[in-house]
This record gives C-alpha cells, sequence and structure tokens, in this order.
C-alpha cells in the first residue's frame, strides 16, 4: 500500500483496509461502490419524493425521509474513504478527520436506531407530537451517546503505532494507539450500544407486535389480513437489517481474536452499509404513496422535458 508522505505527520492515521483481504481490492471495491451507488440512489430518490410531493402524508413520510437522510450521512461517512483506500492506496488519514468520521459513525448509528422506534410508534407519535420535536431529540440522544466516547478516545496520546487495522475510524481500531488503557472506551461502547439496542430493539418488537394484532383484530378478510402483515414484515425486514449485522459487529468487535480480524473488518462495512443500501428497496417500494409519488414526480419531469422540447 501506497504511502503518503506530504500527510504522514504525527497526527495522522493509516487506514489499513480491510487487513488479510488486501489481495481483492478490486472484488471488494466494486462490491462497496456498488452499494454505495443504490444507497444514495435510493435514498436520494426517498428524499426528493418526499420533500416535492405534497400529497404525501406529513408525520409518517417525514420520519421515512430522516431515515434515509441518516443513510446518506452514514455511507457517505465510511464508503468514499473505504473505496479511497482499497482504488488509490490513499490511506493516510488526518486526525480531525479520523475523529470526525468516527463522531459521525456512532451518531448516525444512535440516531437510525432511534428513528426505527419512532417509527414504530409513528401512529401514536405523530398525533401527539410534531415531527420536527421527535427528529432534534432523536439527534440530542445521538449526541449524548456519542460525545462521552468521543472523549474516551481522543483523550489519551497517541503513543503507538498509527496504523489502523480496519477500513475506517472504528473506535475500538483506533483504541490500539492510545497510551492509556483502551478498556474504558471499549466497556462504555459495549454498554451503551447494547443498551440502546437492546431498549430499542424490545420497544420495536412490542409495537410492531401490537400494531399487528390490532389490525388483524380490526379488519377482516384474507387480503386484508395479507396487506397488514406485508406491511408489519417491511418495518421487521428494516429492523432486523440494521440491528443483526450492528449487534453482530459490536460483539465481533470485542470478542478480538477468537474472531478473524478480516470477519470482523467486514462485519462492521456491511453492518453500516447494507440498510442504507436495501432500506430505501424495502420501505420506499413497499410503501404504496412512494411509489405513487415517485411515479407522479417521473410524470410531471417528463411533461416539463416535453414542454421544453
Amino acid at each position: 500500500m501506497a504511502s503518503d508522505p506530504s500527510n504522514s505527520s504525527s497526527s495522522s492515521f493509516i487506514l489499513v483496509g480491510v487487513p488479510g483481504l488486501e489481495a481483492f481490492p478490486t472484488c471488494l471495491g466494486v462490491l462497496f461502490c456498488s452499494a454505495y451507488v443504490m444507497a444514495l440512489v435510493g435514498n436520494g430518490a426517498v428524499l426528493l419524493v418526499t420533500g416535492l410531493d405534497k400529497s404525501l402524508p406529513a408525520p409518517c413520510h417525514g420520519l421515512l425521509a430522516m431515515l434515509a437522510a441518516v443513510d446518506v450521512l452514514m455511507v457517505r461517512a465510511v464508503v468514499p474513504r473505504l473505496l479511497s483506500v482499497l482504488w488509490l492506496s490513499s490511506a493516510w488519514i488526518g486526525s480531525a478527520a479520523c475523529f470526525g468520521q468516527m463522531f459521525l459513525v456512532h451518531s448516525a448509528t444512535s440516531a437510525e436506531s432511534g428513528l426505527l422506534l419512532a417509527m414504530a410508534l409513528d401512529r401514536y407519535v405523530a398525533i401527539c407530537h410534531p415531527v420536527a420535536q421527535m427528529g432534534l431529540a432523536i439527534v440530542l440522544r445521538a449526541l449524548l451517546f456519542v460525545v462521552p466516547l468521543t472523549g474516551l478516545v481522543t483523550s489519551p496520546p497517541c503513543c503507538g503505532p498509527r496504523a489502523v487495522p480496519h477500513s475506517y475510524r472504528e473506535h475500538q481500531a483506533v483504541a490500539g494507539p492510545a497510551c492509556a488503557d483502551p478498556a474504558p472506551a471499549g466497556l462504555y461502547s459495549m454498554a451503551a450500544s447494547s443498551l440502546t439496542a437492546g431498549a430499542d430493539g424490545a420497544c420495536i418488537g412490542a409495537c410492531i407486535a401490537a400494531s399487528c394484532g390490532r389490525i388483524l383484530r380490526a379488519v377482516p378478510g384474507h387480503g386484508a389480513h395479507r396487506r397488514a402483515l406485508s406491511t408489519c414484515g417491511c418495518h421487521l425486514c428494516v429492523v432486523l437489517l440494521f440491528y443483526l449485522p450492528g449487534i453482530v459487529s459490536v460483539y465481533a468487535q470485542h470478542l478480538g481474536s477468537a474472531v478473524p480480524t478480516p470477519a470482523r473488518v467486514l462485519l462492521a462495512d456491511l453492518a453500516l452499509a447494507l440498510p442504507a443500501t436495501l432500506n430505501p428497496l424495502v420501505h420506499g417500494i413497499k410503501v404504496k404513496q412512494i411509489q405513487e409519488g415517485t411515479l407522479r414526480l417521473l410524470g410531471q419531469l417528463a411533461g416539463l422535458r416535453l414542454m421544453s422540447c
């Protein structure tokens, strides 16, 4: 891997990429580049439709737009740097950019968990609380989770090798060069992640089960039951896409040598890329109003193009 002497200062780190799989930069790059393009196009389409089509109901689709924005932020924070490491051998990253990336990744992850919880409660919450207030509460909770972790990781000076055995600024990987004991930051991260994911996941599961039960009791007919189960299954798929890879990745990082390094790094990368890539396909395609809004928007764009000709 090529070095960059102009950036190789005492305040820089070297991102190794995917340790153990350095011989496959093209394949890995194509995989993550494809996921990146799909995430940007899919979430961008959701943002465009929810922003321009005023006929869509604001509360629930406002939450969907927030989820798409968080997914875009997540992949933008990670995948371009990963591709530069794999394809351009641009391994050096400044200290400010390194810690900024960590802050964005962890805050976006916490915010997405909060959004999934709010979407599970949307029929109640959308009536009682404005979406803007919910969004502010989700952002504040994410900051309360990330700020202490950032302080724990950035405070100790670095006195070890600055090569980070990871493809992005994952806090556990960067804790290695620190002079201080990395255990407090690791324990805080695992405890906070487990508490957030456990509490949110339990509430989401209970809300989905309660919603499906009420819908099945209130709406007669097999066709209505299938539509209700399809809606609940759609949300459940999004929840599983987010929580399962994330939880497995968190505990794999803390198991250390028990999980091979390439597997740990790929799990962490996929935990960020998969939800952002597949959420628009699951939510955007399954939600009828988004489909109709997309068709209306495409029809308007086609009409404007014909008029200009």
